[in-house]
């Protein structure tokens, strides 16, 4: 389990660092528990419901010969290629294991938000401080994400 919770601190800070904190939230929780549950859920749906890759092509493309011109009229095709489609992998259980995530987190009383960044006139009006207890949100929640990881959730208007 801290194996699993090593590649999920780093994957988390990093998916975070420009967009939307998105997180399960039940208000007055602190961010240690949650993020606890959260792995735990993780953990849980994994071993309910394993990657199951399947490697695909996308459909390969045609690529018509060009037709070249003299200035006498005469002219002439050079020949059409096939581009091959590229080849990925897709986790079919994908989808059904966020889903059995998202159930194990609801039951334990959790639902998901996603927080946009601070603009810099938010950030500038409170002090930095580390969310350690999720505060109530409001429509104007926003946060702000620190180096460590770490973030604040800023509420404009509410104390905290």
């Amino acid at each position: 389990m801290k194996s699993v919770l090593h590649l999920l601190i780093p994957v988390m800070a990093l998916s975070a660092c420009t967009g939307p904190l998105s997180l399960y939230y039940r208000e007055g929780e602190s961010v240690a528990r949650a993020q606890s549950d959260t792995t735990q859920c993780q953990v849980q749906a994994v071993q309910n419901v394993p990657v199951a890759n399947q490697v695909r092509q996308s459909p390969p493309t045609y690529w018509p010969g060009r037709t070249y011109c003299d200035s006498r009229g005469y002219c002439h095709r050079s020949p059409g290629w096939w581009q091959p489609g590229q080849v990925y992998t897709v986790d079919v259980n994908a989808g059904l294991r966020n889903s059995v995530e998202a159930q194990c987190m609801a039951q334990k009383g959790y639902r998901p938000v996603s927080l946009p960044p601070c603009k810099q006139n938010v950030k500038a009006s409170v002090a930095a401080q580390r969310t350690t207890k999720l505060p109530p949100l409001g429509t104007e929640s926003c946060y702000v994400k620190f180096d460590d990881g770490s973030f604040q959730i800023i509420t404009p208007g509410q104390a905290g």
